[in-house]
């Protein structure tokens, strides 16, 4: 998908809660009309447009993580992202479900 930058939101920055998204959702059509795939480097987040490339690193242990936003959510009171399972393994143990996190828009 063609998405336009936006120049405006460069550097804006986040920190909160990141979780990543179930299986169930695989296949499934995003909020940007894209498919869903755990497996590619895509994120949710409530507000950012669509196409807005960030880097998500873990504040306890510094591993970060370079995500497209395609969907809508997190939808749990206290995140501010969902990550697929992908890229949420890059900077966490899957095991540990939620990790710390600091968002910067970089594209």
């Amino acid at each position: 998908k063609k998405y336009k930058s936006h120049p405006e939101i460069l550097g804006y920055k986040e920190t909160g809660k990141a979780s990543y998204y179930s299986m169930k959702f695989q296949f499934r059509k995003t909020a940007s009309g894209e498919i869903f795939n755990n497996y590619s480097m895509t994120a949710a987040h409530k507000s950012l447009p669509f196409g807005t490339k960030i880097v998500v690193t873990n504040i306890i242990n510094g591993k970060a993580v370079k995500v497209t936003i395609n969907d809508r959510g997190p939808f749990v009171k206290g995140r501010i992202i969902d990550l697929t399972r992908a890229a949420f393994s890059k900077i966490e143990r899957i095991d540990k479900g939620i990790a710390e996190v600091r968002i910067r828009v970089v594209n």
